[in-house]
């Protein structure tokens, strides 16, 4: 699933100890450009929230899937993102360098050998 929006916020990050070994997640909240704006929060795991070093205010798509767990009785849903792509933020585009005008026409000077 993907779903496009702003970053309007990134939770602290969290991490702790599981069966597994140490863990660290990352929750940050997007906001969609609908009609109706809608805010939905994501998780990123592991090396992946280093791989995507996150800015409020950033316009991305985020790639995820929704996982649900019962705990007690109780069911909780987490959307994990995967993949997060920034929008408008192509590289700038380094302008082409021209030497200075009449730089090449100048006579070479005497006696150099370059």
């Amino acid at each position: 699933m993907e779903i496009t929006g702003k970053i309007v916020r990134i939770l602290p990050l969290q991490s702790g100890a599981g069966k597994n070994g140490t863990w660290k997640k990352q929750d940050f909240i997007i906001e969609t450009a609908a009609q109706i704006p809608r805010k939905v929060c994501f998780s990123l795991w592991g090396d992946k929230i280093d791989q995507f070093s996150l800015r409020e205010g950033e316009e991305t798509e985020v790639s995820f899937d929704l996982e649900s767990r019962e705990f007690n009785g109780r069911w909780y849903t987490e959307a994990k993102a995967w993949k997060i792509t920034k929008k408008g933020s192509s590289p700038p585009v380094p302008p082409e360098s021209e030497p200075l005008p009449g730089y090449y026409d100048m006579p070479p000077e005497d006696g150099l050998p370059f």
